[in-house]
């Protein structure tokens, strides 16, 4: 598949979440990232489960080479200034200031090279009374009001994947392509600042805008109610999940379906405005309705009358079920250390080809050597 980036180099100076994913979504597409970590330890994300391969490291980096440097050595600085001489986007997620201490701040990169997209990820900006906190996911999250529309209200607690670290590099990546696409028209290069917060907020716009519109303070239950989605534990204790959004045809479906003809009958359920005013009355009505066949089968009738439905997969199931090992989704290599790396291939299907062809995660300096020889080879050549 023609990776659409190829021609652009990456440099990503990134730990933990947001730095590394905006520049995996980069490595998809086919940049040649390269990893800046610090010798022997490396991104601290590499150890959050022991040793120096963690799967939490592993889900950020794939698609990328790895160098070890310490620019507060002069010799590991040169090489790093070289490297960043050769590269067209720069990638930072340290704390506002810190990047001009070891000698990766935007006026130093600037210097080497005038039109580098310069991209600096923090958590709550690079200005303002907050500038300076440390800031991770659940934190992001509960700043931008998202966190309250995921957790129970009856029982306080964190629930859910790293969904602000996640989101905000998947922004920095969208814009990093807006400079690059700009850069090719004007040969100008940008600095990009983003924030969780910002991102964060963003990505919470429906919530914003039910507010401002109307003064609603949307909670964990207000899109589920409107939107009619439901997800109830089958006989077989696997669960399922439905969404009827509003086209009545799908409740009616849903009732054929249940083969329990009083429930679309019942004066509360049989205008959708009923059904949203009275979705725990319904949720308690069609519980043990659900223990009444396997997931299997429920997912047979809802198919067979039209439901918009899935089976709530767990993820040792997910990708194999018959339309996500259709399109390939699942692929597998091998890394470095003759084990097998299995990931989700990137989702871009370009002129109606899959890309397939991912790289492992690269161990910790794994091609400093042969990063550290192109950069002389160049410099030889120049």
């Amino acid at each position: 598949m023609v990776k659409m980036l190829r021609s652009f180099r990456v440099v990503e100076m990134g730990t933990y979440i947001t730095g590394p994913a905006a520049a995996m979504h980069l490595a998809d597409l086919g940049a040649d990232v390269i990893k800046v970590e610090r010798p022997g330890t490396g991104d601290p994300f590499r150890a959050f489960k022991g040793g120096l391969y963690s799967p939490h490291y592993q889900t950020y980096n794939r698609n990328k080479r790895s160098i070890a440097l310490d620019t507060r050595d002069p010799a590991d600085l040169a090489v790093f200034h070289a490297l960043i001489s050769t590269a067209d986007v720069f990638i930072q997620n340290f704390r506002p200031g810190f990047a001009e201490t070891i000698g990766a701040g935007e006026a130093a990169l600037r210097a080497l090279k005038p039109d580098l997209i310069y991209c600096a990820i923090t958590g709550f900006g690079t200005s303002g009374p907050y500038r300076d906190r440390p800031v991770f996911d659940t934190v992001a999250q509960a700043a931008s009001g998202y966190l309250r529309l995921l957790t129970p209200p009856d029982r306080p607690r964190v629930i859910g994947p790293a969904i602000a670290d996640a989101v905000t590099g998947q922004y920095a990546a969208t814009g990093i392509c807006a400079a690059l696409l700009e850069r090719s028209k004007t040969g100008t290069g940008r600095r990009l600042d983003i924030s969780m917060l910002e991102a964060m907020s963003h990505f919470n716009l429906d919530s914003f805008t039910h507010y401002y519109s109307v003064g609603q303070v949307m909670g964990p239950l207000s899109r589920p109610e409107v939107s009619q989605s439901y997800t109830f534990a089958c006989k077989d204790e696997r669960w399922i999940a439905f969404h009827l959004s509003s086209p009545p045809k799908f409740w009616d479906s849903l009732v054929i379906t249940l083969d329990h003809p009083e429930i679309g009958a019942d004066p509360r359920f049989v205008e959708r405005t009923g059904r949203i005013a009275h979705h725990d009355d319904l949720i308690e009505t069609l519980t043990p309705i659900f223990r009444e066949r396997t997931r299997d089968e429920w997912c047979e009738r809802l198919a067979a009358n039209g439901v918009p439905h899935s089976a709530a997969y767990d993820a040792d199931e997910a990708l194999e079920d018959p339309q996500a090992r259709h399109l390939g989704i699942k692929v597998s290599v091998d890394r470095p250390d003759n084990g097998v790396f299995t990931t989700v291939r990137p989702p871009y299907n370009f002129d109606c080809e899959i890309d397939a062809d991912v790289l492992p995660p690269p161990l910790l300096d794994e091609h400093g050597t042969a990063i550290r020889k192109e950069l002389q080879e160049r410099a030889a050549s120049a």
